[in-house]
């Protein structure tokens, strides 16, 4: 059995890779202050940001669900691995080789089934397919591309394969990597059949899904025959690594600029991810033969940084951020209307702008390409409309608006989707622009979406959403649920904090986020008993274990002999110091040590940073020392001048006095 990996290793992997790099492949990271970074957190459901990342610690904490830790605990949990496999996938980026206590190196192929061994399965099985789509069993392959308008060039960009006919190829070929028929299956490539493995895509034109990392976790082909009997399209089904629900093709590309221009444009089709790209669109993606859910708006809101904040861009009157869109293009028949009607279900958890763009005749961005060119797919996403107005214009579509009878049923057919729209000023609007269009009175259509809206929660008790509608949210104006609020720390405050909780707080962060600016200040004096709250005593207590700020000299003095004086071994001794800390405090302790280290500092500048370091740490020795000549000076009062101790304890008053004056004096 394969041994730990040496501590030394690891500790290479922390500091080899930039936290802010892996985050910023999930979440979109802003400036929060001084060297702190902040965007909603990955790993639960919220509006306003409250996910912190210290670049300089390696470090990230959510103040919302209480989350926290370094780049291998945020690997560990946005990709659920172990913490050796998490370890093995950074070391992989970053080039380090691994070493173990016992045995050596590691041996991958004992360990069928482990994600890093189907990650090597696709990507040996996606270079395969590239490869195979230059033979001449492929031209079916090459005209279909070509015939949409592709160049050699294009299809290479998007890795786009063919899968030959045979019955065993890429079974076979894998076998020759050195794959094993258990992870050649486990990875969705193959199936097991009366006469072994078979591949799964034979025939077929493929396309290489990645994870938002750029990793191949599956694929997705296309039929290229007439044979009705055999799906048109066909992709991996659900692995370890491959949850239809939680990826988008395209979106390894297009991540960048979707953050960067704040915009996405949801499309259906592997083309026509292709096609809009193509044309100039590098911000679209499509999902993988699923519609799209919740999984997915989540995964946008993140690169959006989908709050409901004014510094994320202009905030209308509805309080619905102007700054970020969401653009869905549907085919214009029926089957592309009811793909809005579900995308109308999940606008309510944006809160960017969400919009359709269809094309009148029915095109979609693939066809519109190669019958109008690319400018005609970017005029396409222009065009967009309020995926709202769209969805209930598409109602009264369905009904003859110049009889009584007609406006009547439109107005029951409409009322329900303006009664399911959470943002009251949205609703309010949306009345009255049904009013218009139906030409009635305002007074008349509130009336009927106010009796709409009142059934729908007699129908489902409070919170009610509808039958369609998604559940576990309540209005935009409602409480953002807390998850993981049963985790001890210091960050769920409520109300007015108290002051002294707040030095001690202050100074504790201070102390984990700049230990070369406390130095000199009087915190090796303070002990267990100079600190009120019991989590603060406990980070103290795990701060002297490790031998205090003693134990920072000698880790700095190591990383200058090695980088040389300066900010750089001031980081690594800080983020060395900050690891002793968190490794004796404890899982429990650890955690609050990681909330101090993540937490922005009040100051927001720069050159201030030592100044307002040292100042809240002497805040809280002037407290302590206060503290205690209070207790000693009760106990002299206590004492007979006669007793043997009398005049110990009063020396003992006159210093905790003495320090006191010099600590004003240097204030």
């Amino acid at each position: 059995m394969a041994g730990l990996i040496r501590r030394e290793d690891i500790a290479a992997v922390r500091d080899a890779i930039r936290i802010e790099d892996i985050v910023g492949e999930h979440v979109a990271l802003k400036p929060a202050g001084v060297g702190s970074l902040k965007g909603l957190c990955p790993f639960h459901d919220e509006r306003t940001p409250s996910f912190h990342v210290r670049p300089q610690l390696g470090l990230w904490h959510c103040f919302g669900c209480g989350e926290g830790g370094d780049v291998i605990s945020f690997v560990q949990k946005i990709d659920s691995l172990g913490f050796s496999e998490a370890v093995e996938m950074l070391a992989q980026r970053a080039g380090i080789a691994l070493h173990y206590e016992e045995g050596g190196r590691q041996v991958h192929h004992e360990e069928p089934g482990k994600r890093q061994r189907l990650l090597d399965a696709h990507r040996v099985a996606e270079e395969y397919y590239q490869t195979q789509l230059a033979t001449p069993e492929a031209h079916l392959g090459r005209a279909f591309l070509a015939g949409r308008g592709f160049t050699e060039a294009m299809s290479r960009h998007f890795g786009v394969g063919y899968s030959p006919k045979g019955w065993d190829h890429l079974t076979r070929h894998l076998r020759s990597r050195g794959f094993t028929d258990a992870e050649i299956q486990a990875a969705g490539l193959a199936s097991q059949g009366s006469r072994g493995l078979y591949d799964r895509f034979r025939g077929r034109l493929v396309w290489p899904i990645h994870d938002i990392t750029g990793a191949t976790v599956g694929f997705g082909a296309r039929r290229l025959d007439e044979d009705e009997d055999s799906p048109k399209y066909l992709n991996t089904p659900e692995t370890a690594i491959y949850k239809k629900s939680q990826v988008l093709y395209g979106l390894d590309l297009a991540k960048k600029d979707i953050t960067r221009q704040r915009k996405i444009v949801i499309v259906e089709g592997y083309t026509d991810v292709m096609a809009a790209h193509v044309a100039g669109e590098t911000t679209a993606v499509a999902t993988c033969g699923t519609a799209f859910g919740s999984d997915h708006v989540r995964i946008v809101r993140r690169l959006l940084g989908d709050a409901a904040d004014p510094a994320a861009g202009v905030v209308l009157s509805s309080g619905r951020a102007h700054g970020g869109e969401v653009i869905f293009t549907f085919d214009g028949d029926a089957a592309g209307q009811k793909a809005a009607l579900r995308a109308f279900n999940e606008d309510q958890n944006f809160a960017s702008q969400t919009f359709v763009a269809v094309e009148k005749s029915g095109m979609d961005p693939c066809e519109l390409r190669m019958a109008r060119g690319d400018q005609a797919v970017l005029t396409l996403v222009a065009s967009r409309t309020p995926l709202f107005q769209f969805v209930i214009r598409s109602v009264l579509a369905q009904v003859d608006l110049s009889t009584a009878e007609g406006r009547v049923a439109a107005l029951r057919g409409a009322t329900p989707v303006v009664a399911g729209i959470k943002d009251r000023a949205l609703r309010r609007e949306y009345t009255r622009s049904l009013a218009g269009w139906l030409g009635m009175d305002v007074p008349e259509v509130s009336r009927a979406v106010h009796q709409a809206e009142r059934g729908r929660r007699t129908e489902g008790g409070p919170g009610y959403a509808g039958p369609s509608m998604p559940s576990g949210r309540g209005g935009i104006d409602g409480a953002e649920p807390m998850a993981g609020a049963g985790r001890p720390g210091p960050a769920r405050r409520r109300g007015p904090e108290d002051p002294v909780a707040r030095v001690e707080r202050l100074a504790l962060e201070a102390l984990l986020q700049r230990p070369m600016d406390v130095i000199g200040t009087g915190f090796e004096d303070l002990d267990g008993a100079s600190f009120t709250v019991p989590s603060y005593r406990a980070v103290h207590d795990a701060v002297r274990a490790v031998g205090g700020l003693d134990a920072f000299v000698q880790v700095l003095g190591a990383a200058e002999q090695r980088l040389g004086t300066g900010e750089e071994a001031t980081r690594a001794a800080t983020r060395s110091f900050d690891e002793d800390v968190r490794e004796t405090a404890g899982e429990i302790v650890g955690g609050i040590v990681t909330e101090l280290a993540v937490a922005p500092l009040p100051q927001d500048k720069a050159d201030g940073m030592r100044a307002y370091s040292r100042g809240v740490m002497t805040a809280l020795v002037r407290m302590d020392l206060t503290r205690r000549t209070g207790e000693v000076r009760a106990r002299v009062q206590r004492m007979d001048p006669d007793d043997p101790e009398y005049q110990k304890t009063f020396q003992e008053l006159i210093g905790l006095e003495e320090r006191r004056q010099a600590l004003a004096q240097t204030e």
